[in-house]
């Protein structure tokens, strides 16, 4: 018997059979988001008809389309092990921006590159303040959540400003036969950044700056410019974001709605990115939108209170952080 066989431990029937298991969860906890959506699919059309009725179909499309924008836009930033909590505030800022350009007379078009620059700068500040300051991001994207809120407070004075434009009525009721133009807007957006995040050099940055930064700085990627750059890829998301908002209520409301910020997260965590940087997809985040929009979607046609629906939301989040110790 040889030295290295003795030093070998012994792996038993148990030891393999447990294995076993943690694979075959693993296997679940990959495909979390999309198993839910089916389960939900089955329940919910089980117990009413009209679930899956073409025009339920086309009004859950439209109502996750700014959903999977956020979570794309989120996804870029948690790659690199940090979170933005103001990207609703600055979706809510866009908005007014918006608003506020088109009450002025400026046009459709100025009005939304308006709404792209404002939020964008809720991401350039985020950025440079994480990668130059080195303050925590938790902190500092918090920060800019009141910051952003109390601003666009301040430039509508706390009022909703109409917005009656054809181009935005036609965007936002419009389509391809059940799929509605925000949702193929939405589409268009998580295919682009798919191909950034896995087909380029920046891509490659970014999940190395989540997974090893120390590791990504001796091969010379530039940590602190790919942090501002997520940022800023978060903060253009939302000004977008902003965009198909007002097209779908008709109105630039300054009132910021948090459920966005907490569903853009946890359409990510349903995912299966990683928290802690360096693992990321992005097919992942926008099933997990999905997912989100028909438990909500489902809960209300079943007649659920909505005291109960962010409950359900919360359930299925902590039950999909578990999952994720598991992953392969």
């Amino acid at each position: 018997m040889t030295d290295a066989t003795l030093a070998a431990p012994e792996r038993g029937p148990d030891h393999r059979a447990w294995s076993a298991r943690l694979r075959d969860v693993g296997f679940w906890a990959d495909w979390a988001a999309l198993v839910g959506l089916v389960v939900l699919v089955i329940v919910f059309q089980s117990a009413n008809s009209t679930f899956l009725s073409v025009g339920n179909i086309q009004s859950m499309l439209v109502a996750a389309a700014i959903l999977i924008i956020l979570a794309v836009g989120q996804t870029f930033v948690i790659a690199t092990a940090g979170i933005d909590l103001s990207i609703a505030s600055a979706m809510t800022l866009g908005a007014v921006a918006f608003g506020q350009a088109y009450q002025a007379g400026w046009g459709l078009g100025p009005a939304c590159l308006l709404a792209v620059a404002a939020s964008a700068a809720v991401g350039v500040a985020n950025g440079l303040i994480v990668a130059r300051g080195k303050i925590t991001d938790f902190i500092v994207t918090l920060g800019a959540l009141s910051a952003a809120s109390g601003l666009a407070l301040i430039l509508a004075d706390g009022k909703p400003v109409t917005v009656v434009d054809a181009s935005l009525l036609k965007l936002s009721t419009g389509g391809l036969g059940v799929l509605g133009w925000t949702f193929l807007i939405a589409a268009g957006v998580a295919i682009a950044a798919h191909v950034v995040l896995f087909h380029t050099r920046f891509g490659t940055h970014v999940l190395a700056t989540g997974g090893a930064p120390e590791s990504a700085s001796a091969m010379g990627i530039s940590t602190a410019r790919i942090k501002i750059a997520v940022y800023v890829i978060s903060g253009v998301l939302a000004g977008l974001g902003s965009i198909l908002l007002v097209a779908r209520v008709g109105a630039a409301e300054p009132a910021a709605n948090t459920s966005f910020l907490l569903n853009s997260v946890a359409a990510v965590v349903l995912g299966g990115v990683s928290l802690f940087g360096g693992r990321a997809t992005i097919i992942g985040p926008v099933i997990g939108a999905l997912l989100l929009t028909a438990l909500v979607n489902g809960l209300t046609l079943l007649g659920v209170s909505q005291f109960y629906q962010p409950l359900s939301v919360g359930i299925v989040v902590v039950l999909a952080a578990f999952l994720t110790r598991f992953q392969r």
